[in-house]
């Protein structure tokens, strides 16, 4: 019995891989990327292994990519030209900045408005002390630019060291196109003045989109309805438009991975011919955790993962080790308190809601759990493992 347990859990791998470019077979790739890692390390696929692929290399493949010049075609073409009201960007030199260049391309006059103390995803223009300081109420309260700087001066980002009020200013001007700003919460606002609007907001997008139409708002788009079409052979998304897009270069943007179900399918089919082994694989962008320190929150993807395997659907249903020995069997000990605990995971419910052994697990999505563990594996920079093998996810201590 205890010879044939396990003595290692979850295990992550960073799979080192060659650089992708556009067109390349990225199935026959990552397949053989992973067999090859196996071979040199020295470890074995199992089955209900894990395979994940970052997006900016399934996007890079797709060859999805687009110019500042597009984004100025379609934001011209869907919200007229003349003002338009641009609300709740997040701040970011690598994921809006390059987009506010192409919107105000396609623009007379950008009215910016921004979200206060903070953006979306946590980060600051100015601090809640600084706030409560001054007798604002961020829920109720616009201010002028001229009245933020009165009150706030400048307030530099803390990681990037750059006054984004300032400079997402200089970038509508450098276009040709006038700039006003605003700093406040409530969507609305922005009708005060103008109708045609450009809601920058990731995850509260259709809350946002609702108020302004509600409100009165002639032309209502979010970003993840700006180059949902090519434009002038330009690439695309879809499902999320500009949501979930980078920086490539001072004029271009890589843009969300496009429907890439049939690329998570040929790994697995891949896998399965190699190893006989059932794998999972998904395609994997941004985790969803928070930096403790600087409050920001890592998901400005509209997704964890755009595309997974049906094995990967679903929330963990797991039970609490500690509840368990503190509890249930808190008057065991040695072999009797193992047994017991081993007993209560193997007859558990798929559905644990309301167990009270359950409580403090992590009912989130597998695919979010699962793409976080592998964002914080790969890394953002210079790793060079843009695939990462996860094993164990699915044991518990039975196995």
């Amino acid at each position: 019995m205890e010879q044939n347990t396990r003595k290692v859990g979850t295990v992550s791998r960073g799979i080192r891989c060659p650089i992708f470019r556009e067109g390349d077979d990225l199935g026959a790739i990552v397949t053989k990327s992973v067999l090859e890692a196996a071979e040199s390390e020295g470890f074995e696929i199992r089955d209900r292994d894990v395979i994940s692929i970052t997006e900016s290399v399934v996007a890079r493949a797709q060859g999805n990519y687009a110019s500042v010049e597009d984004i100025a075609a379609d934001v011209r073409a869907k919200l007229g030209g003349g003002t338009v009201g641009v609300i709740f960007p997040i701040l970011s030199r690598n994921r809006f900045a390059i987009c506010l260049r192409g919107i105000a391309m396609g623009c007379k006059k950008v009215v910016l408005m921004l979200s206060y103390p903070s953006d979306e995803v946590g980060n600051e223009l100015v601090s809640l002390d600084k706030i409560d300081a001054a007798g604002i109420n961020p829920y109720s309260d616009v201010l002028t630019l001229e009245r933020y700087r009165e009150l706030f001066g400048q307030n530099l980002h803390e990681f990037t060291g750059v006054d984004y009020v300032e400079y997402y200013g200089n970038i509508v001007r450098s276009c040709g196109a006038e700039v006003e700003i605003i700093f406040a919460n409530q969507a609305k606002t922005i009708l005060n003045y103008t109708d045609c609007v450009l809601n920058c907001d990731i995850h509260t997008r259709a809350r946002t989109k609702r108020i302004l139409l509600e409100a009165g708002a002639k032309v209502v788009c979010g970003l993840d309805d700006i180059l949902t079409a090519p434009v002038n052979g330009s690439g695309c998304n879809e499902k999320y438009g500009l949501l979930g897009s980078n920086k490539s270069t001072e004029d271009k943007i890589k843009l969300f991975p496009r429907e890439c179900k049939n690329l998570v399918l040929d790994v697995q089919a891949r896998m399965l011919a190699a190893t006989g082994k059932h794998v999972e694989v998904m395609v994997y962008g941004d985790g969803a955790f928070k930096d403790p320190k600087g409050k920001i929150w890592e998901l400005a993807d509209p997704v964890v993962s755009p595309a997974f395997t049906d094995g990967l659907i679903g929330t963990p249903s797991e039970l609490k080790l500690k509840y368990l020995a503190d509890n249930d069997f808190k008057d065991l000990s040695g072999e009797a308190l193992k047994n017991a605990i081993s007993e209560s995971i193997r007859s558990k419910k798929n559905d644990l809601v309301g167990n009270m052994a359950s409580q403090g697990t992590t009912p989130r999505q597998l695919t979010d759990l699962i793409g976080s563990l592998c964002d914080l594996t790969s890394g953002s920079g210079d790793k060079g493992t843009p695939v990462v093998l996860v094993q164990g996810y699915f044991d518990n201590y039975t196995n």
